[in-house]
């Protein structure tokens, strides 16, 4: 019988201790024509060397500024890997870095990703990777490279981990949000897919209090396992963003002024990110449309809108600031670009609540009208 063990030696061997050389190398094998397909100028996209190399010239910039970021999904991974299903979680993975990388009015050009587990699985392996690939494909950006990491004892069997690595450019003078986000300039918002990425730990637990498998129908959505509902991906608004900026003037001067990735935290976080401190914004509620997963969620967590609001997206991915003579420029722009773009709200004189979603000094809070529609 075939053995890893020298049975005259008494060696012990790399496999025998848990990792499989072999098969990682058939991992990359089997990715290499996903990772092809996101070639774009700067980028071939082949694997194999000990770094990704990019040509910021062939890519068509003169004088960028670099912007990087990274990110992981959070406890939606639990989700993936106990209902068994891989193939999105790449995508969740790769909005999370580029949509906080076009926010600051930055091209994604290439990712990286980190692949961790105790036993590496190829065919579970190969599913998260072809996701990333999507994600990649859809933002635009070319996967030149990442890691896989075998470590035994480190994880349950079944489990793995993800991080995701992007940078960006931005043409220096292009950066946003600007400085010149004023009173009267418009929210406008684009739709979320659902939950996204962010608030699992508490989807997670109120689905653990209400009974439900992963496996059972989707209280909100008939036909759709509930596992298969809640792994619904992270919308990935690149494309549509720049192509809006673009055709409104650019974002050195043009009609959209700033953006807001709406992540945890939700609108009552993220959007004072981006604010300067001597203004607040001002959003009704009631125009948003609030995909129905939020009301099982508000239901079942008995949780009112502040505390919905702080949690989850709750139907908004991502916020574009507007300059209010050419909102209506920028709304077509989406339209044209394939988003639903909704008018929320305005940008106000501060109300005299504070939050510290930017971490160092203070911004204004969001003041909010009217109430979610579940």
């Amino acid at each position: 019988m075939a053995t890893t063990k020298d049975e005259t030696s008494g060696s012990i061997t790399y496999r025998d201790s848990g990792v499989d050389i072999d098969a990682g190398n058939a991992l990359v094998h089997a990715i290499k024509p996903l990772v092809k397909a996101t070639r774009r100028p700067g980028a071939d996209a082949d694997l194999g060397g000990f770094g990704g190399l990019f040509d910021l010239k062939a890519a068509g910039f003169r004088d960028p500024i670099l912007v990087a970021a990274n990110d992981g999904v959070g406890t939606k991974l639990k989700i993936a890997i106990d209902s068994g299903r891989h193939t999105t979680i790449g995508i969740d993975l790769v909005a999370m870095c580029v949509n906080d990388l076009v926010v600051q009015g930055a091209e994604p050009l290439f990712f990286l990703d980190y692949y961790a587990t105790g036993h590496l699985e190829v065919a579970v392996a190969k599913d998260v990777v072809a996701g990333i690939a999507a994600g990649c494909r859809l933002a635009g950006c070319a996967l030149i490279g990442g890691e896989t990491a075998e470590m035994p004892g480190m994880y349950h069997k079944g489990d793995y981990d993800l991080a995701g690595f992007a940078v960006g450019a931005v043409e220096r003078g292009e950066i946003l949000p600007r400085a010149d986000i004023t009173i009267g300039d418009v929210l406008i918002g684009l739709p979320s897919a659902g939950v996204h990425s962010n608030g699992y730990s508490l989807v997670r637990r109120l689905a653990e209090s209400e009974k439900i498998a992963w496996g059972d129908a989707a209280p909100w959505a008939p036909g759709t396992t509930f596992g298969e509902a809640l792994l619904t991906p992270t919308r990935i608004y690149v494309k549509s963003v720049l192509a809006a900026i673009e055709a409104t003037g650019g974002a050195s001067d043009g009609a959209v002024k700033g953006l807001s990735h709406i992540t945890g935290g939700g609108l009552s976080e993220n959007l004072p990110r981006v604010l300067p401190d001597t203004v607040a914004a001002a959003v009704d509620l009631s125009a948003i449309v609030v995909p129905p997963v939020f009301g099982w969620l508000a239901k079942a967590g008995r949780l009112d809108d502040a505390e919905m609001l702080r949690t989850f997206n709750c139907g908004i991915g991502m916020v574009v600031i507007a300059e209010k003579a050419r909102a209506g420029e920028v709304v077509a722009a989406l339209t044209e670009a394939g988003e639903a773009p909704v008018v929320l709200g305005e940008i106000i004189e501060p109300t005299g609540e504070k939050s510290d979603a930017k971490g160092k000094g203070e911004a204004w809070a969001v003041k909010y009208e009217g109430r979610l529609r579940y």
